[in-house]
């Protein structure tokens, strides 16, 4: 029986990459050096640590990891001030789910400012949530399943009585991983890519009642 949702944040909750991908383009120029944004893209959904990590080994890019993660956070907190929004359908969609009982919990790969800057510009409390979980609350990233394991474990349920909500291939393969049930949106990836998940979807907007009803 179903008894949470764990939400990926950017790509389920908001669309926040291109921003995160413009600060880290704008970081790394202000160290002398031109990446472009598809760059970027393989690393989608790890965390900011390969994210930024990933780009700079690609391009032979010196890299001090918590004081270049840190001004990327400073870029991005001021180009996303008063333009973030949740995509529709979401906090109709978690409204749904808490009328059911469901906890719920949000299972990030990125970094506590980040994920912090994403709620508050979207209007969404954190206190909506059991738990928070971020990439520095886990060793192994997605793909590995850690994410949504402890995720899990924070609200105390198995996690195989979790639906997990993701938009990124190695978060699919992280939810299944863990013994979830998985839904993709397809906001980042193809439903192609994402054939790896229980049910697709575009936006949550588009999802049935069987999602929930297991």
């Amino acid at each position: 029986m179903m008894k949470a949702v764990l939400f990926d944040m950017d790509g389920v909750l908001l669309d926040s990459e291109e921003y995160i991908c413009q600060a880290g383009i704008e970081m790394f120029k202000e160290k002398g050096y031109k990446v472009a944004p598809e760059d970027f893209l393989e690393f989608t959904g790890m965390g900011e640590n390969r994210y930024l990590g990933g780009v700079a080994e690609k391009h032979d890019i010196p890299f001090e990891l918590e004081k270049d993660k840190a001004r990327t956070y400073e870029i991005y907190g001021e180009i996303v001030a008063g333009k973030l929004e949740a995509f529709e359908g979401v906090v109709a969609f978690i409204e749904k789910c808490r009328s059911r009982g469901l906890k719920l919990a949000v299972a990030s790969s990125a970094d506590p400012p980040k994920v912090n800057i994403n709620l508050e510009e979207i209007g969404i409390p954190k206190s909506t949530f059991g738990t928070v979980v971020t990439g520095l609350d886990i060793e192994h990233k997605k793909p590995a399943p850690d994410i949504f394991l402890k995720a899990a474990a924070n609200l105390d349920v198995d996690a195989s009585e979790c639906l997990v909500i993701e938009d990124a291939i190695s978060g699919v393969a992280a939810g299944k991983a863990a013994g979830a049930k998985v839904l993709a949106l397809t906001t980042s990836f193809s439903a192609e890519d994402l054939s790896g998940a229980d049910w697709i979807a575009g936006l949550l907007t588009d999802v049935g009642d069987e999602v929930l009803d297991w």
